[in-house]
């Protein structure tokens, strides 16, 4: 039990017992993002992706006639500030439930609060595996980096036909989960990784490593990271002549590593969550709607926080009472078709759903393919 959630007083404790719906004519969700700092252009667009979601609910009724209400905090991408953040929130804000807009190590901390105040928990994108492992309160609506890792591993080796691989891959959780599921697939497609290097979150320049990559002459390259940092890489691989595909994930897919990487973005392709061309009416409602709200196209952190807001309101009309236990069980039992794609989860509160494929096609993300292997995309069940 951590030290924050030790200090709570007896009068706390018996605020959270009380159900969600007794504080007031809205029922508050707590939301966590990073809103200032290196992350900030994920934790805006993961704002306004909940935001939206919560005027589209509202404007259609809102729950049993209550409006959804986001309380809101930037926590920075920091555990040392999600943590108490989680606190205020669940013990002053009453949230009925809160949902992650944030990375792993916020994430993390924040997800321990809610299992030990038995408050529901959804994080809508952070990647890594022991969040959900907090407790049965805890949920996710996004992938776990090996899935996706797994994923590209059946893109690269079999969908694409590439055998020779270089991996780089960004030394953080991110990075390290992604790498883990490309390994532990890789040679059922036929796949030899020639080499692997790995790179700082705070590295821009990538020299040493486009050399070394350029002398293996592998016919893909695996490169894990966000956009800030895929950017870069992509125009220097660009610079050095090295033209073979590059394969990354859903860290890239914002419109701004298109900005950054310019014309060397074509053709680069990703495992994601958001398929731009879907004909599903809920992810073209979304996607026109982000744009409308933020003045720039959507990607993958908003419709993540998007989905897991609309899998929260869902799982508050049907609970079976007002208490907290209820809504756990409801969003549990979830089937919900979000901005991506129809969201279930299974014992452990890990998502079950397809991966999208998007490829950089005249400075936009469009649609490559999709992969709905059910057994190689299976989430940790423990």
């Amino acid at each position: 039990m951590t030290k924050i959630f030790k200090s709570l007083s007896f009068a706390v404790f018996m605020a959270l017992s009380l159900p969600f719906a007794a504080f007031a004519d809205s029922i508050k969700i707590g939301f966590n993002a990073p809103l200032t700092g290196f992350a900030a252009a994920d934790g805006n667009s993961a704002r306004v992706g909940a935001e939206l979601a919560v005027e589209q609910v509202n404007s259609a009724g809102g729950i049993g006639g209550k409006q959804l209400e986001l309380v809101i905090y930037d926590d920075q991408a920091s555990p040392k500030e999600s943590a108490p953040l989680a606190v205020k929130l669940i013990t002053q804000d009453n949230v009925a439930a809160g949902i992650s807009g944030s990375y792993s190590g916020a994430t993390r901390a924040a997800a321990t609060i809610y299992q030990e105040s038995n408050v529901p928990y959804i994080s809508a994108y952070a990647v890594h595996p022991d969040i959900t492992r907090a407790g049965d309160y805890v949920f996710r609506t996004s992938f776990v980096g090996e899935v996706q890792g797994r994923a590209g591993a059946k893109l690269i080796g079999e969908m694409m036909g590439h055998k020779r691989v270089v991996m780089i891959t960004l030394n953080n959780d991110f990075g390290k989960s992604l790498a883990n599921g490309f390994k532990e697939k890789a040679g059922d497609f036929g796949i030899e990784i020639v080499n692997e290097y790995e790179y700082s979150i705070k590295d821009r320049e990538f020299g040493a490593i486009v050399s070394k990559a350029k002398s293996d002459e592998p016919g893909a390259i695996y490169a894990s990271g966000y956009f800030f940092t895929a950017g870069p890489l992509v125009r220097q691989l660009r610079a050095a002549g090295i033209e073979v595909p590059v394969i990354g994930q859903e860290g890239y897919d914002s419109q701004k590593f298109i900005e950054i990487a310019g014309p060397d973005a074509e053709g680069v392709i990703i495992t994601t969550s958001l398929d731009r061309d879907s004909a599903d009416a809920v992810t073209q409602d979304f996607i026109s709607g982000f744009e409308a709200k933020a003045g720039y196209p959507s990607d993958m952190v908003a419709a993540s926080a998007h989905t897991a807001v609309l899998v929260m309101a869902d799982a508050l009309a049907r609970a079976a009472d007002e208490s907290a236990a209820a809504l756990r069980e409801a969003i549990a039992g979830a089937s919900v078709m979000a901005s991506t794609g129809q969201i279930s989860f299974n014992a452990l509160g890990e998502v079950q759903k397809d991966v999208q494929i998007q490829i950089v096609k005249d400075g936009n993300w469009r649609h490559y393919a999709v992969i709905s292997d059910t057994e190689l995309l299976a989430p940790p069940a423990e």
